[in-house]
């Protein structure tokens, strides 16, 4: 090709590079990336539901249909009864607390809309699975947790029409914070220079506070998988969730010491029964998994 072909063809180029940027230019708000949201995508992050029921899906379940779910899905946590297990929250009772020193926040003192608590079952429940119940499933849940706090009754069929109708004795007891502070505007003027601001004390140093430092660094390091234990698997184990046995319980790992380490590995990185793998945090590695059991054995072997 002649050195003046060349030259005419990158020209060409030059030119229709120039008209492509053109074109997209000429498109307000384009940058040249990403898509149009599907609406199938945005059906699965629009799933909040608004105080007046706004939002729910079709279907509906009695406090009957609920009641086997919640004590197989629910109990280990929050009690059969609502009343909680360990630090797990309350969920019925509390009347006439919220003005005590203690106030008892559950579903029936505290939430002011049903809609809340079908939104929060939908969006986070089970603990250790969350969005894994059907629609149908977050229904007789949410249904036979109010028939818990006395706000339905058992055979009452709570439905996208109705669940919003339901009395919380709570309504009431919030509004929109109307304080002057909230509103305020920042001030700009008048504002003090940084090279204005002067020390004019400095706290108190005890004389052993060198001695004190020194204690800090000889203290112990955690032992290695202790912090994973704390993270993924405390939550169960520290307060016996779901018989989940405690560390260092001789009688709660008698039986399942002798299974042998690969065993509770392979438990603890897979799951088993209500326990999620990995203690429903997928992030860690297997390593990282393989020390907590490491740990909690320690814990519990008979010495």
């Amino acid at each position: 090709m002649s050195r003046l072909a060349k030259s005419l063809s990158g020209v060409g180029l030059i030119v229709a590079f120039g008209f492509v940027v053109e074109g997209h230019a000429e498109e307000p708000g384009h940058f040249g990336y990403g898509q149009t949201a599907t609406a199938e995508q945005i059906a699965g992050w629009d799933i909040d539901i608004r105080p007046d029921g706004m939002g729910l899906p079709p279907g509906g379940a009695t406090p009957e249909d609920g009641e086997m779910l919640y004590e197989d899905r629910c109990a280990s946590c929050h009690g059969s009864f609502g009343e909680g297990v360990g630090r797990y929250p309350v969920l019925s009772g509390g009347e006439g607390t919220l003005t005590e020193a203690r106030p008892e926040k559950t579903v029936g003192s505290f939430w002011p809309y049903a809609s809340t608590l079908w939104d929060y079952i939908h969006r986070a429940m089970p603990f250790t699975a969350p969005e894994s119940l059907t629609d149908e499933e977050v229904y007789a849940t949410t249904a036979y947790v109010l028939y818990l706090n006395d706000l339905i009754e058992y055979d009452f069929e709570l439905t996208q029409y109705n669940l919003a109708d339901v009395e919380m004795p709570n309504k009431d007891g919030f509004f929109f914070d109307d304080r002057p502070d909230v509103r305020a505007r920042r001030c700009m003027k008048n504002c003090k220079k940084s090279g204005s601001i002067e020390i004019t004390s400095e706290p108190p140093v005890a004389e052993d506070a060198e001695a004190d430092e020194e204690s800090v660094a000889e203290q112990v390091e955690p032992a290695p998988g202790q912090a994973v234990y704390q993270q993924a698997c405390s939550v169960c184990h520290a307060a016996g969730i779901g018989e989940a046995p405690i560390p260092g319980d001789s009688a709660a790992w008698a039986e399942r010491l002798p299974l042998g380490r690969d065993t509770l590995v392979s438990s603890a990185l897979n799951g088993k029964g209500i326990m999620p793998a990995k203690g429903g945090q997928p992030q860690l590695t297997d390593d990282a998994v393989t020390a907590a059991v490491d740990y909690i054995i320690s814990l519990s072997t008979i010495k």
